[in-house]
């Protein structure tokens, strides 16, 4: 099948090429001086300037885009705002077109008409594209043991290379040379920030997500505390858990709450303080610390036992004898 040939009539000039660009004959069958330039390369945004060499005995000239007529001498054919003529004499014909843009691809022809025949130089023009991510997954909560799936989908001019890496906490062992990051039976270690890199000749484009991971509470062994009579004294409990846990503080099966006899409970974050302000023989025994979240719970326990104030000793109380020891306590007195 024979390519399509366009004729162009132009202030006197008829021309007719080859759809790929190629002018091969003027009206008359005259043969006519045809040149191809080198490949122009430009980015996106920037301003493309055009010019031919116009010489000695030139009637009429012309820039041509495809099939499209740009300029005709100096009468503009194109209604593009961004196309405008820079110069025109007997020495050059120079058109620019700013913030140029993909659709701005592709073959450009000066024809020029002389006394004796036309003569066309022809260039193709390469506009590159910075990459620019078009679509990323959302910032995501998932369940601990779970399997995700993180997408990165890029376009640019050349094609776009995408990857993966896990940004903080750094992790070199977790990333991906693809548009797809695929991360089964997720831990709670591999919570954080992900980046998608998109980058080519032109530039890089960077996005982030980040990828929260819920598990169940769990909570640190609690440290016995010693408080002597009428001093002060302070349990503590702390949780590791996502979302942050809940506290509850029980002394045997029964709840306490805040201002309880004199007790308060102050949580902050992954910690919970159960504070006596004025511990007392009643106030010595087992307390459980117990952290809650939608996910499980755990719990630790924590023995408040007596500490002598002289001797630096101490006696610690279960609940079966701290009755006897305040009793024996009692009797000391008399």
């Amino acid at each position: 099948m024979k390519n399509p040939v366009y004729w162009v009539v132009l202030a006197g000039i008829s021309i007719a090429f080859i759809q790929q660009g190629l002018p091969v004959r003027s009206q008359g069958e005259s043969q006519s001086d045809n040149k191809q330039m080198d490949n122009i390369t430009i980015r996106q945004g920037e301003t493309l300037v055009l010019s031919c060499l116009q010489g000695d005995f030139v009637t009429h000239t012309a820039w041509l885009n495809r099939s499209s007529i740009l300029y005709a001498g100096e009468d503009k054919w194109s209604v593009d705002p961004r196309v405008s003529l820079v110069t025109l004499n007997q020495d050059e014909f120079t058109i620019k077109i700013d913030d140029v843009d993909l659709t701005d691809e592709g073959q450009y022809i000066c024809a020029v008409q002389t006394s004796s025949r036309p003569r066309t130089t022809s260039v193709h023009i390469i506009v590159q594209v910075p990459p620019k991510i078009v679509n990323l997954s959302k910032d995501l909560v998932v369940n601990e043991g779970s399997n995700v799936t993180l997408m990165c989908l890029a376009n640019g001019k050349p094609e776009p290379a995408i990857g993966w890496r896990m940004l903080s906490p750094s992790d070199d062992s977790l990333s991906s040379d693809n548009e797809v990051l695929e991360i089964p039976f997720i831990s709670r270690y591999r919570a954080g920030v992900y980046e998608c890199t998109a980058s080519n000749d032109i530039a890089v484009d960077t996005q982030t997500v980040e990828l929260t991971v819920n598990y169940p509470p769990s909570v640190s062994d609690g440290r016995d505390v010693g408080v002597t009579l009428g001093q002060r004294g302070v349990l503590q409990c702390e949780a590791d858990a996502v979302p942050e846990a809940d506290f509850e503080w029980y002394r045997d099966d029964r709840r306490i709450f805040n201002g309880f006899d004199g007790i308060e409970i102050e949580d902050a974050g992954a910690f919970s303080k159960l504070t006596f302000f004025n511990v007392s023989e009643a106030d010595y025994g087992n307390y459980t610390c117990v952290a809650i979240n939608k996910l499980g719970s755990a719990n630790t326990s924590i023995i408040l036992y007596v500490q002598d104030g002289n001797s630096g000793t101490s006696t610690v109380f279960t609940p079966s004898c701290l009755l006897l020891v305040v009793l024996l306590q009692f009797l000391l007195k008399f």
